[in-house]
């Protein structure tokens, strides 16, 4: 089986799995999210607007927001990094690139806090993503320019351990999910 092949099926396995996690209706799944924010106060960050059955970030950005700027990724081109535009709760949203809303007036950002999206992740940082490769560029961009701390949210069923990564993937620096928090030690 090919690394594409092996990404495919770890890909239709995980979004199984999200599905089911979303269906359960997690109230609060946000809250260990809150909590480690709440130690980042005043930096910018960026969130994500979920789509279909991610985890939704946006009580904790909306929390954070009270305390500092936060910002949602916009797609310029495919195999690009992301910008980010400036979001505040209630902020008038417009339908972005691959179905994201992103704000009807853009303001940029430079985050250094990421909370990340993601298919698929494992108890050492690695990330399956949807497979554009736009949060992979835009860390190593980030990172290439400062220290940016990348915080993959998801649901705890989306824990794989055997995922199928490149050495251009870039690691997340923590997990959090709406069971717990996991700190990956580098």
């Amino acid at each position: 089986m090919t690394l594409d092949e092996r990404k495919a099926a770890a890909r239709k396995a995980a979004f199984a799995r999200r599905k089911l996690a979303h269906e359960a209706g997690h109230r609060g799944a946000a809250g260990y999210l809150s909590e480690v924010l709440a130690g980042y106060r005043g930096v910018p960050l960026s969130g994500y607007m979920p789509m279909r059955t991610e985890i939704d970030p946006l009580p904790a950005m909306a929390e954070a927001a009270a305390h500092g700027l936060v910002c949602v990724p916009v797609i310029r081109a495919k195999a690009q990094p992301l910008v980010f535009s400036q979001w505040e709760p209630d902020c008038a949203l417009i339908d972005g690139p691959f179905g994201a809303s992103v704000p009807a007036v853009e303001q940029l950002i430079t985050p250094e806090v990421l909370i990340v999206p993601l298919v698929a992740f494992s108890r050492t940082g690695g990330r399956l993503g949807y497979g554009g490769g736009f949060y992979d560029r835009t860390l190593q961009r980030l990172r290439a320019q400062r220290p940016t701390l990348a915080i993959g949210f998801a649901f705890a069923a989306q824990e794989d351990n055997d995922l199928p990564l490149e050495p251009t993937d870039q690691p997340l620096d923590m997990i959090v999910t709406e069971r717990d928090v996991i700190d990956i030690a580098r």
